[in-house]
């Protein structure tokens, strides 16, 4: 099938089957690697890749997904510097083995798109489909929270 779509701002043509999986498209064509694979049952959110803005699980999509889409991973995310969200994560030490920090970055960035100013609460379940095995998420939430702040004191 070829698909046609963007990728960390690059428009491409794929010609692959149309039941490929994403993550392994990123991953193995693409040499994404940021783009972790961990459960490959969409249980983890460590493959989380933003498409059209969206957080998205990368191991439940197909190639014909893509079709058209604009699709963002950690590696597109901010090439240049670091995103305000992450030197959050740095700040606050919410990085810990770093295995889960793409796809909370993605999670953060399009729960942030969505609600500007999030309660803690909201944050919470924002990123509640993105599984964290070393910082029990505290660190990962006021990270969140004070980018939150920061956008507050600039505006």
């Amino acid at each position: 099938m070829l698909i046609t779509c963007t990728i960390n701002g690059k428009r491409i043509t794929l010609d692959v089957p149309s039941d490929r999986r994403v993550v392994d498209i990123l991953r193995e064509d693409f040499g994404l690697t940021g783009t972790k694979e961990a459960c490959g049952a969409g249980e983890c959110g460590s493959c989380t890749i933003l498409v059209n803005g969206e957080s998205k699980l990368s191991c439940l999509m197909v190639a014909a997904q893509l079709d058209g889409a604009d699709i963002i991973t950690i590696e597109g995310f901010s090439p240049d510097e670091l995103h305000p969200i992450q030197e959050a994560f740095i700040e606050q030490g919410a990085i810990q083995c770093g295995f889960c920090t793409p796809g909370m970055v993605l999670a953060a960035a399009d729960l942030l798109r969505r609600i500007p100013h999030p309660s803690r609460e909201e944050i919470r379940a924002g990123i509640s489909g993105n599984l964290c095995r070393c910082t029990g998420y505290q660190k990962i939430v006021d990270a969140i929270a004070s980018v939150r702040l920061k956008q507050d004191n600039h505006e």
